[in-house]
């Protein structure tokens, strides 16, 4: 009895420290995200676009500007529809195990979210070719400069995992979610406090854009661009 009593109150100590650091978190992240950094003037050569499906957010960038054709890196033939057409090119990081296993939540198993959460898996880039982008309320147009471009194109280069040749490391799959994306390898692992978002987030910060000193939601991020709309 007093055995069982013991591990009842282990129990108990246990669940009540998880709520405990669950809540901690989610206090941090609500007040991080609301401390913004300060952005650069607004730039007008180069406009990208933040896009989020309501949990994830994707830089979105033109397929061909003056500083960067991105069909050379992230070859259309990569994608099922090998459509040349597509003028935009989103990318978003993120666990490579969730990517490639968790096409819908309902697909989402237990030991996929721990090894997300914890940082035990590998990372990989989603990239999407959309042949046109809408300035809405989950696609916001942001207009940059060619140096903040470049900086920003610099970022999401060094994300990718490369060959001795340079070139990224397409993973082969038949998980894509659709004809016109594929996967790479990256670098660094995604966990509880570098999220997909927070790389969206650094990302904007790369190129001088509004951003949350520290989130890893998206409604941190689009809040600061929503007071705009």
């Amino acid at each position: 009895m007093k055995f069982l009593i013991k591990t009842l109150k282990a129990s108990a100590a246990f669940i009540l420290a998880i709520i405990a650091l669950a809540g901690i978190y989610f206090l941090l992240a609500l007040i991080l995200s609301g401390i913004s950094v300060k952005p650069e003037p607004a730039g007008n050569d180069v406009s990208i676009f933040l896009l989020t499906n309501g949990v994830h957010t994707d830089l979105v960038l033109p397929v061909k500007s003056a500083q960067t054709d991105w069909s050379r890196k992230v070859p259309f033939d990569n994608t099922a529809g090998k459509d040349t057409t597509m003028r935009y090119l989103a990318f978003g990081w993120g666990n490579k195990k969730f990517y490639l296993e968790t096409p819908t939540w309902a697909d989402l198993k237990f030991s996929t979210a721990f090894q997300a959460a914890f940082g035990l898996g590998r990372s990989a880039i989603h990239t999407t070719y959309f042949r046109y982008m809408d300035d809405d309320k989950d696609c916001i147009k942001i207009g940059l400069s060619r140096k903040q471009y470049k900086n920003l194109t610099e970022y999401i280069d060094r994300s990718f995992i490369k060959d001795s040749a340079g070139n990224y490391l397409h993973i082969q799959t038949s998980a894509n979610y659709g004809s016109t994306d594929a996967f790479y390898d990256a670098k660094g692992r995604y966990n509880l406090f570098y999220t997909c978002n927070t790389w969206t987030n650094n990302g904007l910060k790369a190129c001088g854009q509004k951003a949350c000193l520290w989130t890893p939601f998206q409604r941190g991020i689009f809040k600061l661009y929503r007071r705009d709309k």
